[in-house]
């Protein structure tokens, strides 16, 4: 079998697609999340914190004299840890995380109600061969 033909199976199957709608909806979802920790939620945190922006949490590794932001270090070429957007990253990640958490919950439910609201049928009696019933005919009439 060619590589395109086994290429070209691969890429028809529906889980493929499932999973392509998925990544693009994941993707679009990371966003908005990005947007509600750094839009959001972000800020009121920094004003309970004594008016602190987590973005502009970093250290200077490298560099000369101390930078009011992260924007004003990076322009200057500092090298810089920035500890403070990975907070923001971890919040967006957790924020991500829970919401997958309670659609696949949902998937799950509904999943689990649907098997319940299904009949249970006994699985079908197999069929006996002719010749078996023959000599379980023969059995029967040598012992009688």
């Amino acid at each position: 079998m060619s590589m395109i033909k086994e290429f070209r199976e691969f890429a028809v199957r529906g889980n493929v697609v499932d999973m392509a709608v998925g990544i693009i909806i994941g993707g679009a979802f990371g966003t908005i999340a990005k947007s509600l920790v750094s839009d959001v939620i972000m800020p009121p945190v920094g004003l309970l914190l004594a008016d602190v922006d987590f973005v502009d949490l970093f250290l200077v590794l490298k560099g000369d004299g101390p930078f009011a932001t992260l924007a004003d270090a990076q322009a200057a070429g500092a090298v810089t840890l920035n500890y403070g957007v990975f907070i923001n990253n971890v919040i967006s990640f957790l924020i991500v995380a829970w919401a997958v958490f309670f659609l696949v919950r949902g998937l799950n439910r509904v999943k689990r109600k649907e098997e319940q609201a299904a009949p249970v049928e006994p699985p079908p009696t197999p069929e006996v061969p002719e010749d078996i019933l023959l000599l379980r005919e023969i059995r029967d009439n040598l012992k009688r």
